[in-house]
């Protein structure tokens, strides 16, 4: 067999190619600014940062300046909100950038995972990262180690802060110490001595809303009304109200001078997610802890008045006003609302009791048109209002020695009631919602309704539903 034997060959062009001796394109180089919070500190950072960059790229003859890209007040703990982040990682995948300079891994993500991944994306198209404080450069062989270890510092390091932070929210709650979420929360501001002040302007609208559901406006009404009359909404981007924020400022104790503390909390450091306290961690109630909106009387009609109307947690109202209303005067289970069709396909609703059919016998009470409840309403009230000045001489008696909740229900009822024409000819579902307790249906079909001042009238003793009809209604 033949002696193995091994031979070079030598390259014949010189290491040197055409693209080396050619004068060298300029690199096109952004440059990345970031702080987490808007305080006026960070925020001078962040200036800092802007103009920093901007003049060590312009001041390098080798370089292109493509821009600065920044997110101001987001945290680097992930990047989905980071909008200006994700330009400049889309504009660099397109073939925009070759070289991106940020401060340090902190600023660029503080979640090794999202930095990782990035930098790998960034990397597979030729475009460079360099981390100034670390001296880092993501193209060179040592990069990757140095970034996944100086990436998971960061991640630990931002683990160890969000809990110190936490700490030290929750050592404030303990001591009673409120914050508002000025930016979205009407009627307040933080005043110099770093307490929440009163905005009259934003206090006025509040106010109104809450005046308006209990002179019987539904939370839909109301924000149609609002957004009708182009007022602003607590963000103040817009005029359009929801039922959601309406039922919020609706149910928030810090209207009246009180703050319920942490009624939810970060469950997740990394993504910021933040659920609802379930009895999971304490809460605090702290009583006139800033200056009330709405007096603590009002606030509670309020709530009363959500629960009567079935007011739930979604801010969800009832089908009709008559819901949970009327009653059945043979076994004093609500009356339900059904949809009947006439023979000429007419939708007519009829109301009827739940537990009709439930026991032996049955419940004799009849079924009963809406308009029927309508008329029901309409007649007795025209019957308070002929002899309202001795209601209204009672009730401002009994007001005086009522007590806080039935005085303020009692006030309401007394300004509706003064503010009524001599006659009402058609019904209001407002004004149903204001004053009436209860209907009572009879097995013989006589009704009664019963109004919040405790006064009950037969539709029965009513001379219009007998036929004499001074309302203009025909029944």
């Amino acid at each position: 067999m033949p002696e193995k034997t091994i031979r070079v060959i030598q390259p014949t062009a010189s290491w040197q190619n055409a693209e080396d001796t050619a004068a060298p394109a300029k690199r096109r180089v952004a440059a990345y600014a970031r702080v987490s919070t808007d305080e006026d500190e960070q925020l001078n950072s962040y200036e800092n940062q802007i103009n920093y960059y901007t003049r060590y790229i312009q001041s390098r003859p080798e370089w292109e300046f493509v821009g600065l890209y920044s997110d101001e007040g987001i945290s680097g703990l992930n990047t989905k909100k980071r909008d200006g982040f994700r330009q400049m990682v889309e504009d660099a995948l397109n073939g925009k950038i070759d070289l991106i300079l940020t401060k340090s891994i902190s600023r660029f993500a503080r979640n090794t995972v999202d930095s990782l991944v990035t930098i790998r994306q960034l990397k597979d198209k030729g475009v460079e990262v360099y981390f100034e404080k670390e001296n880092i450069y993501t193209l060179d062989s040592k990069g990757e180690l140095l970034i996944t270890i100086m990436s998971s510092i960061a991640q630990e390091e931002s683990r160890s802060i969000s809990e110190n932070i936490t700490w030290a929210k929750r050592k404030n709650m303990e001591r009673g110490k409120v914050s508002m979420p000025y930016g979205q929360f009407l009627g307040y501001e933080k005043g110099e001595d770093g307490k929440p002040q009163i905005v009259e302007k934003e206090a006025a609208v509040v106010r109104r809303i809450y005046n308006l559901y209990l002179d019987g406006k539904s939370v839909r009404e109301i924000a149609r009304i609002l957004t009708a009359g182009k007022v602003p909404t607590p963000s103040g981007k817009n005029c359009n109200w929801s039922v959601s924020t309406i039922m919020s400022i609706l149910r928030n104790e810090k209207y009246k001078g009180d703050a319920l503390l942490q009624k939810v909390y970060t469950a997740d450091f990394l993504n910021k997610k933040v659920v609802k306290n379930t009895n999971v961690l304490p809460q605090y109630y702290v009583e006139n802890s800033h200056p009330a909106i709405i007096d603590g009387e009002t606030f509670e009609l309020v709530q009363a008045e959500l629960a009567k109307r079935g007011g739930g947690s979604r801010g969800r109202r009832a089908k009709s006003v008559f819901d949970r209303k009327v009653i059945c005067g043979d076994c004093g289970h609500f009356y339900g609302q059904k949809l009947w069709y006439s023979d000429s396909k007419e939708r007519v609703y009829v109301w009827r009791c739940t537990h009709k059919y439930d026991t032996e016998p049955n419940c004799q009470t009849p079924v009963v048109r809406e308009r029927d409840l309508q008329a029901a309403f309409l007649v007795t009230f025209n019957h308070l209002l002929r002899a309202r000045e001795g209601y209204i001489a009672e009730l401002e008696r009994e007001v005086e020695t009522a007590q806080p909740a039935r005085a303020g229900e009692i006030r309401r009822y007394l300004k509706f009631l003064k503010t009524q024409p001599e006659i009402v000819r058609t019904f209001s579902e407002s004004a149903f919602i204001a004053l009436v307790d209860k209907i009572t249906v009879q097995a013989d079909g006589h009704m009664a309704v019963r109004y919040k001042d405790g006064s009950e009238v037969s539709v029965s003793e009513c001379r219009e539903w007998r036929g004499g009809n001074d309302s203009g209604e025909t029944f």
